[in-house]
């Protein structure tokens, strides 16, 4: 199997640990995370650098998985980085995130589909085209192991599903 190059997009303060837990599947190659420190420096920046970050870690990815807790939607910098994500080709998928515990051992609420309002074409929007997956089972463990065995095929459906629209 190849390994894809991935971009993961989630909202850091609410759903860092739940994205490490995902980031730590390895079925598909993505971006080195952020420390604390390295964060706070580029935000340090303002806008444009933060822009500049985002645009230098989407370089050479074949996908963006937004990892979808409960915050997601809506935020600016996710939605900079699914219309970017878009607009430079790559395959797109959502996958919800609140139902994984925390370094606390809680879950969340389930968040909005952070897909929906974003415009595509035809006045549609983009949680028309693009997936976003709400894991099977009951348990923070039956939806982690749900994510390890679906992760490779739903990215692979992204990119298949992103190139009808090139």
């Amino acid at each position: 199997m190849i390994k894809r190059r991935v971009f993961y997009s989630f909202h850091y303060a609410a759903d860092s640990w739940r994205a490490a837990t995902v980031r730590n599947i390895g079925v598909v190659e993505g971006n080195r995370p952020a420390t604390d420190n390295e964060w706070e420096t580029v935000k340090r920046g303002g806008d444009a650098a933060i822009r500049r970050w985002i645009d230098g870690q989407l370089r050479f990815r074949s996908c963006t998985l937004v990892l979808v807790g409960s915050a997601t939607a809506g935020r600016p910098w996710i939605n900079y980085e699914i219309n970017k994500s878009w607009k430079e080709g790559m395959g797109l998928a959502g996958i919800r995130i609140h139902g994984l515990r925390d370094r606390d051992g809680r879950v969340s609420p389930r968040g909005r589909n952070p897909f929906r309002h974003l415009p595509v074409q035809n006045h549609r929007d983009l949680a028309s085209v693009i997936r976003c997956h709400d894991p099977l089972g009951s348990t923070s463990k039956q939806r982690y192991a749900w994510i390890e065995a679906n992760l490779a095929a739903i990215v692979d459906e992204a990119i298949r599903i992103r190139a009808r629209y090139q």
